[in-house]
Parts: structure tokens; sequence; C-alpha cells
């Protein structure tokens, strides 16, 4: 099973259009190879290199998703919503911002590159959760439906302001 995108290549930089920096919007993803007997996928996005901060999530969820049609792809620019029925089928659980939907990147300045790992899970069946359903609640539910799974892993850096060069005296 292998995961794709059209706007980036497996350990390269997410472009910034996809960023909080940019346009926010989600990537185009596509997948091939999945396993017979898939009914369902589910995708999380998440930064493991994010600082750890009191009362929040580590590593930062960008984006979760479960009961996503395996017979198409995720066009860019998914909407914010919780259910989606075009031009695919997939449901949207919270983010670590509380908000359904992708969050991209956006790492600390001067924080270095950061790995945003898209992970795909094959499932045998659909999943039941909550409205709202966070990751916890995601990773609860597929257990004993995971028939394979593979990531596509980006990296982001923030952009900074160029600092002013001193001025000689």
């Amino acid at each position: 099973m292998q995961l794709t995108s059209t706007a980036f290549e497996p350990a390269d930089s997410i472009p910034v259009r996809y960023t909080a920096e940019g346009d926010n919007i989600s990537p185009p993803l596509l997948w091939s190879g999945l396993p017979t007997g898939t009914v369902s996928l589910a995708l999380l996005c998440e930064d493991p290199d994010a600082p750890e901060r009191p009362h929040q999530d580590h590593p930062v969820v960008h984006w979760v998703l479960y009961n996503i049609d395996p017979d198409g792809m995720l066009p860019e620019g998914l909407p914010h919503e919780w259910k989606i029925t075009d031009p695919i089928y997939c449901e949207q659980g919270l983010n670590s911002l509380g908000r359904a939907g992708y969050s991209g990147p956006h790492p600390p300045p001067g924080h270095g590159a950061h790995r945003y790992f898209f992970r795909l899970f094959a499932l045998s069946r659909l999943l039941k959760l909550p409205a709202r359903a966070m990751k916890e609640h995601l990773l609860d539910e597929m257990q004993g439906a995971v028939l394979a799974t593979t990531e596509l892993v980006g990296l982001y850096e923030a952009i900074s302001e160029k600092q002013p060069m001193p001025k000689s005296a």
C-alpha cells in the first residue's frame, strides 16, 4: 500500500500553500495497492517535532479523517466540515485546534524543519465514531480492523522575517 501527493515528494518540503502561513488548505493525497477486503480508510496527520506544551496534544494532530471511500482520492482543499459527501465521502474529527478538518503546518520560527506524518490505514469495516471524534477515539475504534498502514512524510520550516543586518560603525 502506498500514499503519495502531487503536491510534494516523500521527505520533501510541503509547499507554503498547504501550511498555516499560506492558504492553509489540505494537500491532495492519493493511494494505491490497497489490500483485498478494504472497506474504508482512515488518515492521521501529526507533527511529532512540535514542542510539548501543557494542555496540548503531543504530537500535534493536524488532521483526523475516517470512513474515507477507498475508491477515490483526497483532492486538495477539503472543506472544514464534519461529514463530506462530495467529491469523496469521508468524516473528519477534531484536530489539536479543536476544529474539524485540516490544520496546516505552523512550526515556531527558528525551530527548524518539522516532520509531518500523513498515516493512512486500510480498514476492514466502517468506523462507528461519535461526532467530533478525536485521535484517541479513532485509534480505539480501529483496533482489530487495520489491514495495512503506510505513511507519507513531508517537511516544513517556518518562514521567518529576515533580520536586518547590523550597521557597521
